[in-house]
This record gives structure tokens, C-alpha cells and sequence, in this order.
């Protein structure tokens, strides 16, 4: 089955306990929200959150915002309930579940499986798309066969809190590395994750940002994760979603560019030859994929190469 194509330039994390955080969430501008049942609830609200989370999602208004929860990892005892309650209260004002701390293949059919059965037995037209979290160091072993697990599955998201843990590394409350450190801790992470997900055809989401004080900091490491191919990062405070929302669209500037390559590629196709030159550059098939890459993003966000100010999806 064909996946839906969403904007995930900004992913903004919500407690699902804190139902006062709601209609701020709603009305962030983020491409997507998630009401988080698992690491942001305390243990012993997490049941009640259900609840709560199942009621935002029927009831405020979310405009284009894709609608998104959080559940727990399928070892603990809130995985299923987590499952059925909301899906069985929200039906078809969820989108998309988040599976966290997936370790291999089968962490995702378990999810799969137990949609499939909810939605026939509650005859729910739309599919309900899942995306993982790679949070484990057994499941970036593993990630080229998750990436493949389901046809659901949109999206794969590096979690580097969790991951850190995992791996043991030394590292700070905002998981950057707490001894001097040359380069990228995560690199080797980040780009195991973005390959596989790119060759499954689907999207990666890069980690969140814990200081939200540091609002250039995290444009930093939006743009960084731009450049290896993420689409999009999670935020944990709204003020983070207008950044990300600008760092992962494509610039009027490069969308033009794209435009001229298009154009000048076409031209020199219908003359019966191949690459071409722009502005002093080799113009060949490989430039027109980046191109059409561009458009496709720029389509799909409203963005056009004559007008700076950015559309949301």
C-alpha cells in the first residue's frame, strides 16, 4: 500500500498527562504533534493519560498538524493498552503512533498486527502510519530490517538520549559529549539511520534538542542534520517548531536554482543531448535528481522560488 506523504520538519513533544499544554501544542505550527505517553508522563499517569490524549485528539482543532502519540515500548505492560484505548477513543483523529526503543523487526510487526485487528474490528477507514524511534544500540544494528518491517511504518527517528545511555557514552544533559570530543559524537549514528531509512523510502527524523534556552544552538543542529538528508527534528518546547519548520524547508533561493536546472537540463535533453552547463557548472542527471528532489519538498510544503515567506503543509 501507498504511504501518505506528510511534512515532519518539526515533530513537537507534548505530555499526554498535561492537558493543559494542549491547545498550545495545537496551535504551534508544528507539522506534527505528539501527545507522549511514555518518558514525558510520570509511571502513574500513564493510564489516566490515555484518556486525556483520546480527548485532544477528537476534540481540538489541529488544522494540517499531523496527530500523533507517543506510546510505550512494547516490553512494558502499558504497550497495549496504549494501543487499544487510544485508537479505539480517537479512531480517526490519530495519524500516526510513535513505537520507541524498537531493537528489531519484530517490535514493529507486534505493533502492526494489533493495528490491522483494531481497525477491522472497528471498521476505521484510514490507515494508521507508525513511526520508530532508534534508541538502542541493538536496534541500529538492526536497522536496515526495521526500516523494511511494515508497510506503515513513515518515518524512522534517531534517539540520542536513550541511544547515549545505551552505548554508555559520556555525554551531557543535552547529550553532546561531556569530554573534549573532535567532530560529531553521533555522526556514524545518524548517518547508519538516514540510509536506511532513505533506502526503505521513507523519512528520518533527527533527535531532540533538551536546551531549549539555546534557540541557535538547536539551528545549528537542525541545519547539520539537513545536510545528511534528515527532514525533519523533534522539538521539545513550541519555540523550537518555527526553526525547524525553517531549516528543513527548502530556501526560495534553492528552489529557483532548481527550477533553472530543470529548465536548462530539459533544453538540452530536447536537443538531443545530455548534461549541459548553468552559470559556469556541469549540469548532468545527477543535478536534476537533486532538483526534483527540491521541487517535490517545495510542493509538498506550499514553498514556491518567488515569495520568501514560508507556507505550512
Amino acid at each position: 500500500m501507498s504511504r501518505p506523504v506528510r511534512a515532519r520538519r518539526s515533530e513537537l513533544a507534548t505530555p499526554a498527562s498535561n492537558d493543559w499544554m494542549f491547545e498550545k501544542a495545537a496551535g504551534s505550527g508544528a507539522d506534527l504533534v505528539f501527545l507522549d505517553l511514555e518518558d514525558a508522563c510520570a509511571p502513574a499517569e500513564r493510564e489516566a493519560a490515555r484518556g486525556k490524549a483520546v480527548t485532544a485528539l477528537r476534540d481540538l482543532d489541529w488544522g494540517r498538524t499531523t496527530r500523533a502519540i507517543r506510546m510505550n515500548a512494547i516490553d512494558t505492560w502499558w504497550a497495549h493498552g496504549d494501543v487499544i484505548e487510544v485508537v479505539t477513543g480517537a479512531r480517526d483523529a490519530l495519524d500516526v503512533i510513535i513505537v520507541p526503543k524498537v531493537r528489531r523487526a519484530r517490535d514493529v510487526w507486534w505493533v502492526d498486527v494489533l493495528l490491522t485487528q483494531l481497525e477491522q474490528r472497528l471498521g476505521l477507514e484510514k490507515r494508521i502510519g507508525l513511526e520508530v524511534l532508534i534508541e538502542e544500540v541493538e536496534g541500529l544494528q538492526h536497522v536496515d530490517e526495521i526500516a523494511r518491517s511494515s508497510d506503515r511504518l513513515e518515518a524512522i527517528i534517531f534517539g540520542a538520549g536513550d541511544f547515549s545511555a545505551s552505548q554508555g557514552a559520556r555525554v551531557d544533559t543535552n547529550f553532546d559529549p561531556g569530554l573534549p570530543y573532535p567532530g560529531d559524537l553521533w555522526h556514524y549514528a545518524r548517518s547508519r539511520v538516514v540510509v536506511a531509512a532513505r533506502a526503505a523510502g521513507i523519512d528520518a527524523i533527527d533527535a531532540p534538542f533538551p536546551n531549549y534556552r539555546a534557540p541557535e544552538d538547536y539551528r545549528v543542529a537542525c541545519e547539520r542534520a539537513s545536510v545528511l538528508g534528515y527532514v525533519g527534528k523533534w522539538a521539545i518546547h513550541p519555540s523550537q517548531v518555527e526553526i525547524a519548520n525553517e531549516c528543513f524547508a527548502p530556501t526560495p533561493d534553492e528552489i529557483a536554482h532548481a527550477e533553472k536546472v530543470v529548465a536548462a537540463y530539459r533544453e538540452s535533453e530536447a536537443g538531443g543531448r545530455g548534461a549541459t552547463g548553468l552559470d559556469g557548472m556541469l549540469v548532468d542527471a545527477a543535478h536534476l535528481r537533486h532538483a526534483e528532489t527540491v521541487a517535490r519538498k517545495a510542493a509538498l510544503l506550499g514553498i514556491n522560488g518567488q515569495h520568501t515567506e514560508r507556507t505550512r503543509s
